[in-house]
């Protein structure tokens, strides 16, 4: 293992250690497969809804965008439940807000109802950074970092098995409702595990929660993304568009004040903005942008109709959920041997050599995506990099911080990851409703060329980012 992980310091009374390392992780892990499943698991049916509900592209995606906005929300502020409250009880909460929300699209027949749903949905988004905390709690000390690995890299795993899951389901039926059944019975199961394999273990901090950080966090994202996402149709310069940025702007500031203020804040701004924490979050953040630009766009370009638009594969629901198999394979392949690179590269390298991939799929992309052929190979490097990106991400974002807080980073690294993929959600939609084909509700090839280039810059900034903080950083102290 790495210098990182030998030098952790196992202080945990041995009954506080799970006796099934093996089966904990596979409840941990089939809880974050579920959760990053559901995220994804809209993105091939926006089409169908665009014209199930009569609406248009921009208020469409926030079937997905809400999911990620409520998730970036929830996630510290359950963080913080789980220190306080114990986080196998937080991670039950969560699963159980993933099934209500599932039950809610399940029944929904207004876009308004489905959208609540997801924001539901997206509370759970949580179980992520508590997941990890029970690792560090009960794991033993060398297999901690490994199984950090595996349970971050159920993000990217299904990501791309819900696609496919979606592809399936959508290719016997026109309705959306039975693809939410479905999340409904993988969440009650994936709690089911939880609550059987799991044990509660490390020290609750009590405390209050940090409510007003919680509501200030949510304003200024809301505010943020709503003035992305209606820049085209309500115009770049106009008051409303003005308005919301400028909201952005003040919340965001007066939320940072009340986060340097009050005694126990939501999200601690030294693991966010810290010498060591910095690098981890902003690889965090244009690394998230990366992989839900390209989860957003793909899903859109196969099922876009050539005859009309020019470009396009012309594909099915179920044709979005095979093209990007590939991904889905290789990226359990190389999440699992993520660990072996971590302990010859150390985290930061091991990261930087993921996201070249990452980046390299979407250069591919952008030059090729005429062909079933061409959107395979980008799948297949894809899920390369991002396998063990997300792998390595999950280790560098605790890495450096002591026992006890590495809920609260890894929850900040979380939070900062949702809010680049929900960015990404509202910067491509807006993108591409900029670029209409004239007389047709069809965005030009070029808006697909030019955020493929865009999803590519930030997946080779997050390699430069990663490779400085390894030279910085060469050995890293965990106490």
């Amino acid at each position: 293992m790495t210098d990182a992980v030998a030098m952790v310091v196992d202080d945990r009374p041995a009954a506080r250690r799970t006796s099934t390392p093996a089966m904990t992780l596979l409840a941990l892990g089939a809880a974050g497969l579920v959760i990053s499943l559901q995220q994804t698991l809209v993105l091939p049916l926006l089409p169908r809804l665009q014209q199930t509900f009569d609406t248009s592209v921009t208020a469409v995606s926030w079937v997905f965008t809400a999911t990620l906005l409520a998730g970036a929300v929830a996630t510290p502020l359950l963080s913080r439940f789980g220190d306080m409250y114990g986080k196998k009880r937080m991670i039950t909460v969560t699963m159980g807000l993933l099934v209500a929300g599932s039950v809610v699209c399940a029944l929904s027949d207004s876009l308004g109802v489905l959208i609540a749903g997801r924001a539901l949905q997206g509370c759970a988004t949580a179980v992520i950074p508590l997941a990890i905390g029970i690792i560090r709690d009960t794991f033993p000390r060398e297999k901690v970092m490994s199984a950090i690995g595996i349970v971050s890299a159920t993000m990217g795993v299904g990501g791309s098995a819900g696609m496919l899951v979606t592809g399936v389901v959508a290719d016997h039926t026109q309705s959306h409702h039975p693809v939410f059944w479905i999340s409904a019975g993988m969440g009650a199961l994936a709690l089911v595990l939880v609550l059987a394999f799991t044990v509660e273990a490390g020290e609750r901090t009590g405390g209050r929660p940090d409510v007003v950080g919680a509501v200030l966090l949510g304003g200024w994202l809301v505010s943020l993304l709503l003035g992305i996402s209606q820049g085209n149709s309500w115009g770049w310069t106009s008051g409303r568009v003005l308005a919301l940025f400028a909201a952005a702007v003040v919340l965001c500031a007066v939320w940072v004040a009340v986060e340097r203020r009050v005694r126990e804040p939501l999200v601690h701004l030294r693991l966010l903005t810290g010498p060591r924490s910095l690098s981890a979050n902003l690889a965090s953040v244009l690394l998230g942008f990366a992989m839900f630009a390209a989860f957003t766009l793909v899903s859109n370009l196969i099922q876009t109709p050539e005859a009309t638009a020019g470009y396009g594969l012309s594909g099915s629901v179920l044709d979005v959920g095979l093209y990007m198999l590939p991904s889905t394979v290789t990226m359990l392949v190389f999440s699992v041997l993520a660990g072996k690179f971590e302990a010859r590269l150390g985290a930061a390298y091991t990261l930087a050599l993921g996201s070249v991939f990452a980046a390299a799929s979407y250069t591919w992309l952008a030059l090729n995506h005429d062909t079933p052929l061409d959107l395979m190979i980008f799948s297949g490097i894809q899920g390369i990099g991002f396998g063990v990106a997300y792998a390595a991400l999950g280790t560098l974002a605790v890495e450096h911080v002591p026992m006890n807080q590495s809920g609260i980073a890894s929850g900040i690294n979380s939070l900062v990851r949702t809010a680049g993929g929900s960015v990404a959600s509202a910067a491509t939609a807006a993108i591409l409703t900029g670029t209409l084909i004239a007389g047709t509700a069809i965005p030009a090839v070029d808006g697909y060329v030019l955020s493929f280039a865009i999803a590519g810059v930030a997946a080779l900034l997050t390699a430069v980012i990663a490779t400085v903080h390894g030279m910085r950083h060469r050995r890293v102290h965990l106490t």
